[in-house]
């Protein structure tokens, strides 16, 4: 009998296959059009404490034209949320530490964004550290200076938690082309995502969805305006992602909606439609993660 996974990812689209590129091999690629700008991006993650007490820590990066910050929550409790206004005009405190108490945990928060640099994006790139403490464990650890600062900071003893990455949300605006990285697993690599919504022919009529991933086009989806809503399986890494696409209110609610892109990882076990929650509740080890883009569509 054939493993499981083998027999989805029979039907699924792997990225690594030579297969991808039979669409045409300039889908994804438009010299013309500028990618959309993210304004703000969001990441989940689950910690898990040597007691075995879980919290689920929420930072978000934003940015627009007026402001620019960082905010950190911590469990659903919003009372217990720290924030930042890293605008450089206004800024004044660019590190320091901060305590917080959530859920009968103790939380102090760490950063260093001084030297922080930043692309397009409100997320920085390199220059900074972010460090969270949750009852004297080392919770969380962001940027390229968390290591050293960790090094500085704590005694080689300092217990180091249990952290997984469960979701990323981005929220961009501008044209109708998205571009991303994402890692699907803490053991993958990282991989370029590309997201396009135009015509057949570089006109407006008869939209076309194409999603790319490190440039071998995994979906085409012609007639858009029909085929709003749908999902693909796709084989990334020797994992199922699933992704889904809602491109709805681009057409319908031009004015104020959004298109949602949402790529799951699952278990070749799981079914997209429907999942047994006694046996997901049963297995805590395995993590799942999910990006989710929200693209609002202003030209």
């Amino acid at each position: 009998m054939r493993d499981i996974v083998s027999c989805f990812s029979e039907n699924a689209v792997n990225v690594s296959h030579s297969s991808c590129s039979s669409y045409p091999s300039n889908a994804c690629i438009s010299p013309s059009l500028v990618p959309s700008v993210q304004n703000a991006v969001t990441g989940i993650y689950r910690v898990v404490l040597s007691t075995q007490k879980q919290i689920l820590i929420r930072v978000t990066w934003c940015k627009n034209q007026t402001s620019q910050g960082l905010s950190i929550n911590f469990g659903d409790d919003p009372s217990t949320c720290f924030k930042l206004n890293t605008n450089l005009r206004f800024f004044r405190k660019k590190k320091g530490n901060k305590m917080i108490e959530s859920d009968h945990s103790k939380i102090e928060v760490f950063w260093d964004l001084s030297t922080a640099k930043y692309d397009a994006g409100p997320e920085p790139v390199d220059g900074f550290y972010v460090l969270v403490m949750v009852d004297s464990e080392i919770g969380l650890i962001l940027g390229d200076m968390a290591e050293e600062a960790v090094t500085k900071k704590f005694k080689n003893t300092t217990t180091v938690a249990k952290v997984s990455l469960i979701s990323r949300q981005e929220h961009c605006s501008g044209n109708t082309i998205y571009s991303t990285k994402v890692r699907f697993c803490d053991t993958g690599i990282v991989h370029d995502i590309l997201i396009r919504c135009s015509g057949e022919h570089e006109g407006l009529k008869r939209p076309v969805l194409s999603v790319c991933i490190d440039k071998k086009t995994v979906i085409r989806v012609k007639r858009l305006q029909w085929n709003f809503r749908g999902n693909q399986t796709i084989f990334v890494d020797g994992l199922l992602v699933d992704l889904f696409w809602d491109v709805h209110d681009w057409f319908f609610n031009p004015a104020t909606g959004s298109a949602v892109f949402m790529f799951r990882t699952r278990s070749g076990l799981d079914s997209r439609l429907w999942l047994e929650e006694k046996l997901l509740q049963k297995d805590h080890d395995r993590v799942e993660f999910s990006l989710l883009i929200y693209a609002c569509k202003s030209t």
